[in-house]
């Protein structure tokens, strides 16, 4: 869908559902007293014995404590803040971070002219297409996305995977670091700290390429089954696989941060949630909220739209559909007790 498709179908959503949203307001506290939520808004206080948090998880950039060693002589900026390449300082730019959005912000600033240098960590390689379907066409009709979260052996580390490495245009382009590569950005490895000046980059670039590459053969494997099981191989396109990511022959390993060739560091290291105004004891060290499937660890309060809530579909916006129905269940039920209710499977 396109960017006023997505409007029009959340504005018509918002026609039929009629509920009474309170717009221009700030919830600036909830807290539970006597088994009641206190919610303190900037319009107003609310009572009520069950909360709905569905403030997302991508409210502030997380951006790594070694941004305070880079030199002041470098422009600092994170993809909250960023607009458009005229914003930015003449020169080079160091993106910091290659998921979605780090690949995408490399790729329009190179195409503005600029020297791009791009950092790369962990990332997830995915194709746009893949035998003549949308690959999240693939995703959808594999049953990939409707994984359970109690299914997955490493919950944790699925819920924090970054994104695909995907982008969406009218061509339905791959924007990979194949592609990246051959319009002239300069690939390193992952910024692994800041020292008298230096950005210092990993030397394991071509293990983390190795191993972007294997898990997304492996996801293509899984396609492949299943259309062959489905007997879905007549509808799609002949198999396919893609070339693997090229590495650099010598990737640079430092950079002087002090000498003028990198103007600006964009950081795409991700986004974090923020619950500075939830006064419920209900976050692990982290700052991540404890719960089981979108059932948070209070009585009546419930999260959703988070990724894997329950489903690794969970965090789009038609995957939050059969989550919410199963959270509403429950939730119903806690409110018809009268009493706390069980946690999801109890």
């Amino acid at each position: 869908m396109t960017m006023p498709e997505v409007v029009a179908f959340i504005s018509r959503y918002a026609g039929v559902a009629a509920a009474p949203v309170r717009t221009h307001t700030t919830v600036t506290s909830v807290r539970r007293v006597d088994e009641i939520y206190h919610v303190a808004t900037t319009t107003g206080d609310l009572r009520c014995r069950s909360v709905v948090l569905a403030s997302g998880a991508c409210n502030v950039s997380n951006v790594p404590a070694l941004r305070q060693a880079v030199p002041p002589s470098v422009e600092c900026i994170t993809p909250l803040d960023y607009r458009n390449p005229g914003q930015l300082r003449d020169g080079g730019v160091l993106v910091v971070g290659a998921s979605a959005t780090g690949v995408q912000l490399a790729d329009e600033l190179r195409r503005s002219g600029r020297p791009v240098t791009l950092a790369v960590g962990e990332h997830v390689r995915l194709p746009r297409t893949y035998r003549g379907r949308d690959v999240l066409w693939w995703m959808d009709a594999s049953g990939v996305w409707n994984q359970r979260y109690d299914e997955i052996e490493d919950l944790t580390r699925a819920r924090r995977l970054p994104s695909p490495q995907l982008v969406g245009t009218p061509e339905r382009t791959t924007l990979d670091l194949n592609a990246l590569t051959a319009a002239g950005v300069e690939i390193v490895g992952r910024l692994a700290a800041v020292r008298n000046g230096r950005a210092q980059f990993s030397g394991g670039l071509r293990n983390q390429f190795a191993l972007a590459d294997l898990k997304m053969n492996r996801l293509l494997d899984t396609f492949d089954e299943w259309a062959r099981v489905h007997g879905r191989d007549a509808d799609v396109g002949p198999l396919q696989r893609f070339e693997p990511t090229r590495a650099p022959a010598r990737p640079r390993l430092d950079v002087d941060l002090e000498s003028g060739e990198i103007r600006t560091i964009v950081w795409a290291t991700g986004f974090r949630p923020d619950y500075s105004w939830l006064d419920v004891p209900v976050l692990d060290r982290k700052g991540y909220l404890r719960h089981d499937g979108g059932v948070v660890d209070a009585p009546g309060l419930y999260a959703i739209g988070l990724p894997v809530l329950r489903r690794r579909k969970s965090s789009f916006i038609h995957g939050a559909e059969d989550d919410a129905r199963e959270l509403v269940e429950h939730l119903a039920n806690y409110l018809a007790s009268g009493v706390a209710a069980p946690r999801c499977g109890d």
